[in-house]
């Protein structure tokens, strides 16, 4: 069941992906690095106030159901019961949708595709540097297993 949920999260974030991209790239030009963002509102493609608007939709419909679903599924589903089931499952659950991010998205249809490619910046290539690469990698190994610690830990405390 957990690879499963694992890999509903994964499509959940890759119909985020499509529906924003559903435009083109320019749509989720806030998941691009600064200097991107500039050229793109510098070529008038987009406003820095339109970026604002669709990082704050865009938290909302990858945030939530990381935040709240995931939960749910892991003690209300699958009746995980105390701090270590909820963590293990949860832990599961995230790094299955973060491998996905991580080698569907970012590593092949991010690098190996021109469907994120935004005309007029091209020579910003690649869209993830080196150092945003390795933040997100970080995020994969540390920060969601301390996300389902501190989740667990809080179902934990209410006996559930």
């Amino acid at each position: 069941m957990i690879i499963l949920e694992g890999l509903v999260m994964s499509f959940w974030l890759l119909l985020v992906c499509v529906v924003g991209m559903a435009n083109g790239p320019v749509g989720l030009v806030v998941f691009f690095e600064q200097d991107v963002k500039d050229r793109v509102i510098e070529l008038g493609l987009t406003t820095a106030e339109k970026i604002k608007k669709d990082a704050i939709l865009l938290s909302f419909a990858l945030f939530i159901p990381v935040l709240v679903v995931v939960p749910i599924l892991v003690y209300f589903v699958n009746g995980a019961r105390g701090f270590w089931d909820g963590f293990t499952q949860m832990t599961c659950i995230y790094l299955i949708m973060n491998l996905f991010d991580r080698l569907f998205i970012d590593w092949y249809w991010v690098s190996h595709t021109k469907a994120w490619e935004i005309k007029g910046t091209e020579d910003l290539k690649p869209y993830i540097s080196k150092k945003a690469l390795i933040r997100k990698w970080l995020s994969t190994i540390v920060v969601f297993p301390m996300l389902a610690a501190v989740i667990a830990f809080t179902f934990h405390l209410f006996g559930i």
